[in-house]
């Protein structure tokens, strides 16, 4: 209950806010709707950009509607990846962060999701951002590969 006063407060401010921009600059409407194949989304792109997935304002823009389970497609996409040389990856979520506007949301707000990947012989974790409010190209982050299914 403590959580969700704050949550809520913070909600009223930003879509209270007409004037608040969205800081996510890689949003595309008309990217294609991914195909789910052996509990993982069928990526074929790689990311060239650095930021794509580690930098809140280029999330990794995944979009459920469509589905009841807004978590479906975070756990579709990260089954989809693996470690720089193929390595079994381990994901946990960690939290939620940086609130932005969005008119995919009944509350005219989103947050971002922040997963924590991991593989053996890794030196340090992975963070990435999720987005289930925007749509976009999905794309493997540099550094990471896709697991072989």
């Amino acid at each position: 209950m403590k959580k969700i006063i704050p949550f809520i407060a913070l909600l009223l401010i930003i879509t209270s806010c007409g004037s608040i921009k969205s800081s996510i600059k890689n949003v595309d409407n008309n990217a294609p709707v991914p195909v789910v194949k052996n509990n993982a989304f069928i990526i074929t792109a790689y990311s060239k950009d650095k930021k794509y997935g580690y930098n809140k304002d280029y999330p990794i823009n995944i979009f459920y509607r469509g589905t009841k389970n807004d978590t479906i497609n975070q756990k579709y996409f990260l089954n989809a990846l693996a470690g720089p040389k193929g390595e079994k990856i381990t994901y946990t979520k960690l939290e939620n962060c940086c609130p932005f506007p969005t008119k995919n949301s009944e509350m005219g707000a989103g947050f971002l999701d922040v997963y924590e990947l991991k593989w053996e012989g890794q030196k340090a974790p992975v963070i990435l951002y999720l987005n289930i409010y925007e749509r976009g190209q999905l794309m493997v982050p540099v550094g990471l590969s896709l697991k072989k299914l």
